[in-house]
């Protein structure tokens, strides 16, 4: 707890004030919550417990953004907003350890998880430093028992996390890190860039915020894993979805689920007599609410929304895609929904990486302007096309090294193998790395 409470004071050491009050909150929360026989004050407690997180997580990120529109609706209405705007940098990890803390007291309310009586394995909790800033966020009966576990040193657990680590590392260095140098310059000017120069940007900020969070994510479990701790999965190859559905089971899985358990089927299972119209309303309101999740602005909740219009499409569509299948071969079906699932996230994670709404509608137009004009899109882009192949085959060996073929005529060529494996990365790093101090993108949320 003592290594947890020095990471997160680095960046701004009196925000560990911030933390401590909700840690405090929400460890008597969970007491009390389970020692009352009353129903209604077990939802007192929980209330307050989700009050002191929500407002918390309100102000420092969403009250400047609500001010601004407050303030932009004053005055087509006629009056003057009086509140001031807050000059404060937004707490690093913010969304993501304030969901972990109100899955705790959610959990215990709901009787899925008796409440931790130790309070420095519960700060522990909420603050465990490998995925603080950003995830995964973690359902208390994943982590909390591990805390209670002795831990031992063990070769086999220590060389899997260091090799998960260097892949995090690869992916965010190599790759993310070297896209975004293009990809910020069209963003940062889209008004200087068109036709194929904006739509590369596109193509490649896919790549980019891919490996940029799954690499975190890696780096992440990996470091706990060395401790002896393992964290859930929060990746699961998402770029061959098939569906908007599956992809949301398969990036961003903590917080997909969380919001599954904990906001859209409640709303689904209060409004089921409304029958269809009740997961309709749930997807608009639960997409939504992790367009604001992502950033305080109109743009994030344009992207929300776009993945609840996709998702009701599917939802209202799906027998008729299903008939589909089954009408088109396989060879044929699998890979176009392949291919229009990724064409969706392209056009999505416009309004996503924009920097306002105007930006984003210049990006799509300027796509589609001066085509023919390819002078400096591929010619000197073309290593970075050159990485994202050598990612993607790398990517497909990491899926599949579990699997590989490891004997030749009785050689066990498993350890030649994962050498040879490990060192290309550890090359492609050293080589290829932007060591320039670029944050994760997702610290930002």
């Amino acid at each position: 707890m003592i290594a947890s409470c020095f990471f997160y004071m680095f960046f701004k050491p009196e925000y560990i004030l911030i933390l401590a009050f909700t840690i405090v909150v929400d460890y008597f929360a969970g007491i009390l919550i389970a020692a009352a026989a009353d129903p209604a004050l077990r939802k007192q407690y929980l209330l307050l417990s989700l009050i002191a997180n929500i407002g918390t997580l309100a102000v420092f990120k969403y009250y400047n953004f609500l001010n601004y529109n407050i303030t932009g609706l004053g005055s087509l209405l006629g009056f003057n907003n009086q509140l001031p705007y807050l000059k404060m940098l937004l707490p690093i990890g913010l969304s993501f350890h304030t969901f972990q803390a109100m899955s705790y007291t959610i959990e215990v309310y709901r009787g899925n998880f008796k409440p931790e009586r130790h309070f420095g394995i519960y700060a522990l909790y909420v603050m465990f430093y490998p995925q603080l800033v950003a995830g995964p966020i973690e359902r208390p009966q994943n982590i909390l028992p591990q805390f209670h576990e002795k831990k031992y040193f063990n070769y086999d657990r220590v060389i899997s996390g260091l090799k998960l680590m260097l892949y995090g590392f690869f992916k965010k260095i190599v790759i993310s890190d070297r896209l975004s140098i293009y990809v910020d310059s069209v963003y940062k000017t889209p008004d200087a860039h068109h036709g194929f120069q904006v739509i590369i940007a596109v193509f490649f900020f896919a790549f980019q915020i891919y490996c940029d969070f799954s690499g975190y994510t890696d780096i992440a479990r990996g470091a706990a894993r060395v401790m002896g701790f393992e964290l859930m999965k929060n990746f699961d190859y998402p770029f061959t979805s098939k569906s908007i559905t599956e992809y949301w089971r398969r990036w961003h899985i903590s917080l997909s689920t969380w919001f599954n358990d904990y906001l859209f089927t409640p709303i689904v299972i209060n409004k089921r007599d409304w029958g269809k119209a009740s997961v309709v309303f749930a997807l608009f309101v639960t997409f939504f609410i992790s367009g604001l999740w992502h950033g305080a602005g109109w743009t994030f909740i344009v992207w929300g929304l776009l993945h609840a219009v996709a998702s009701t499409y599917e939802f209202l569509t799906k027998k008729f895609r299903i008939k589909m299948s089954k009408t088109i071969p396989a060879s044929i079906y699998g890979p176009l929904s392949v291919g229009l699932v990724f064409l969706f996230l392209l056009f999505s994670w416009i309004f996503f990486r924009a920097n306002n709404i105007q930006d984003a509608f210049t990006i799509i137009k300027n796509s589609l302007i001066d085509l023919k004009n390819t002078t400096g899109a591929f010619y000197d882009k073309r290593y970075h096309f050159l990485l994202i192949l050598c990612f993607i085959l790398l990517e497909s060996i990491w899926r599949k090294k579990d699997e590989l073929k490891t004997s030749f005529y009785g050689m066990n060529l498993k350890p030649a193998l994962q050498l040879s494996y490990y060192s290309i990365l550890f090359w492609f790093i050293i080589i290829w790395g932007v060591f320039d101090n670029k944050s994760f993108i997702y610290f930002q949320f």
